[in-house]
């Protein structure tokens, strides 16, 4: 049962969901949920290779979980290594299955993202910037993965993507903040490491920033009209609070970005409907 219950844990099974839950909402801006059974299966596939993702960073990062993380199924001992490796090839496995059913695109997309999420831990996550760009463009890629796995319209999407990759650098840079004391210790070059703390939640802040300009894009290009503004609205004040907060508590700071970012998909999923109705 403890390594049941520990496979599940690697997953983070609530961050795979939401993923999915990503891809869904770039199918539905895309306005192509005429296709549900396409829908279905890139969200599957979706899930699947985070779940998988998330397995073979815990592989990779257990020295250092042991420092930063210890209540995580690695280093509590619950899962062994060479278990959460193979469990984390399965899960790819099925992902690669199912997106083979999808267009090109899509299949395109998701040969990218595979590679990204196999390489990122143990060739990127250290050096500065770097894995926080490819965390930041595989959490904006769930939505254009979703987009053109049903065969949708990309423009409004492709505006999504770079809003939600932009609030994600700005989050990933903060988690680095964060967790600058474990990542010191395992000799990582992150961002907070190579240029100081302060300097980096500026970088931070300049992302945040990059993404409140490209947020009202959609309504000023007539897409999108008054609703999208309304709910843009708290998402903005929501990305400025975490960036302030981030300053003091970066824990805090974080949680707010990753919040608010949520919320901008949401923006667009009501942008959406008022096309419709």
């Amino acid at each position: 049962m403890k390594l049941a219950r520990g496979a599940i844990e690697l997953m983070r099974p609530g961050n795979a969901i939401a993923a999915g839950g990503l891809t869904f909402i770039g199918a539905f801006v895309a306005g192509e949920l005429h296709k549900p059974i396409l829908a279905s299966v890139a969200v599957l596939a979706t899930v699947a290779a985070t779940g998988g993702g998330n397995a073979i960073n815990d592989y990779f990062d257990r020295e250092i979980d042991a420092i930063n993380q210890p209540n995580r199924p690695i280093p509590r001992g619950d899962v062994p290594a060479n278990v959460a490796l193979g469990f984390s090839v399965a899960l790819f496995a099925v992902a690669v299955g199912l997106t083979l059913q999808l267009p090109l695109a899509a299949i395109a997309i998701a040969v990218i993202n595979l590679a990204a999420l196999i390489v990122y831990t143990e060739l990127f996550k250290g050096l500065p910037g770097i894995g926080n760009a490819l965390v930041a463009y595989l959490t904006g890629s769930t939505f254009l993965y979703g987009g053109a796995a049903v065969g949708g319209d990309l423009r409004t999407v492709l505006i999504l993507f770079v809003l939600a990759a932009s609030a994600t650098m700005a989050r990933e840079i903060v988690k680095d903040v964060e967790d600058i004391e474990g990542d010191r210790e395992e000799g990582l070059n992150t961002l907070p490491i190579a240029v100081g703390e302060r300097s980096a939640l500026f970088v931070a802040a300049a992302f945040v920033g990059f993404a409140i300009l490209v947020s009202p894009v959609p309504y000023l290009l007539n897409t999108f009209g008054i609703p999208y503004l309304v709910v843009l609205l708290p998402t903005v004040m929501g990305l400025l609070a975490g960036m302030y907060r981030s300053f003091t508590d970066p824990t805090a700071g974080q949680s707010l970005l990753k919040a608010s970012m949520f919320l901008a998909a949401v923006a667009f999923v009501i942008g959406r409907i008022g096309l419709v109705i």
